[in-house]
């Protein structure tokens, strides 16, 4: 898969959390993942139509979101709550939004929409079979979050 068509999943992602939230993103070093257990405790996935088949998974760990949250909500979130699954999925949803933008743009006709939101220690999610998944973890200033992309050309 085509690096410029990665990039605008990793790039969305950031901008939507930093200006949701004015968190600071420190992208670690991406990674071929294994397995299928989720990197945090709450996840969005989001399903890809059109020029790609696939799948978006953000996955955060309890103290990212809490963070992300608080800051979205102006207000102190102390638990994985249906507060949190509500605005993971709201996030899920700008993420798919400006995917799609960027995307367009690259002239790839692509439609992304959020399939689902997994909440729970080891929860698990499943992109499609035989196919890599690049996972590219990113560190805050409370917690981590890991952004997993797995593309399928048509």
């Amino acid at each position: 898969m085509d690096v410029n068509y990665i990039n605008p999943f990793f790039e969305s992602t950031r901008d939507i959390l930093e200006t949701t939230s004015s968190i600071r993103n420190i992208p670690q070093k991406p990674y071929v993942k294994k397995g299928n257990v989720a990197a945090g405790e709450v996840s969005c996935v989001i399903a890809l139509t059109g020029d790609f088949k696939g799948t978006i998974a953000v996955s955060f760990t309890t103290p990212c979101i809490l963070n992300i949250v608080s800051k979205m909500f102006g207000e102190e979130m102390t638990e994985i709550n249906d507060d949190i699954k509500d605005a993971v999925g709201e996030i899920g949803n700008m993420i798919s939004g400006q995917v799609t933008t960027k995307l367009n743009a690259l002239e790839k006709n692509l439609k992304a929409g959020l399939s689902d939101v997994h909440m729970g220690e080891g929860h698990t999610i499943e992109h499609l079979p035989d196919t890599p998944v690049i996972s590219m973890p990113h560190k805050t200033e409370k917690g981590e979050y890991t952004i997993e992309v797995c593309l399928e050309d048509k």
